[in-house]
């Protein structure tokens, strides 16, 4: 059985920083492209953050977040991380992790992935 598992949100002041987590059992993120999407209520389209092909690196990014987050793979702990800077308060939301084989952009861009674990809470207020 294959999960993801994602941890690190929590409050910060706007201009703050989060690292995500996405800790990935039951299969290898080697084979797959990783992605984070944030969500604002059950039922609504989760809209991708940071998608990247665990194989070369290669990232995808939207223009709200280029330049103020990283999505990165630890391929040996299969372990994917989002380094959120200089954070503003609508990034608040529920953030969560999947995967799928498309490619970073088209992941991000379309909105899907395998599986989809619990997600956690961003929250950016002063």
């Amino acid at each position: 059985q294959w999960d993801l598992v994602e941890s690190g949100g929590g409050t910060v002041q706007p201009g703050g920083s989060l690292r995500l987590s996405c800790a990935a059992s039951g299969f290898t993120l080697e084979d797959y492209t990783i992605g984070w999407f944030r969500q604002s209520a059950p039922g609504k389209d989760r809209v991708g953050v940071s998608c990247i092909r665990s194989r070369d690196g290669e990232a995808y990014y939207p223009d709200s977040v280029k330049g103020r987050f990283t999505i990165s793979v630890d391929n040996a702990k299969d372990t994917v991380f989002l380094q959120m800077n200089n954070l503003k308060p609508e990034d608040t939301d529920h953030y969560y992790c999947t995967v799928t084989k498309r490619s970073p952009q088209a992941m991000c861009i379309r909105g899907t992935g395998y599986s989809w674990g619990q997600g956690t809470q961003v929250t950016v207020s002063s």
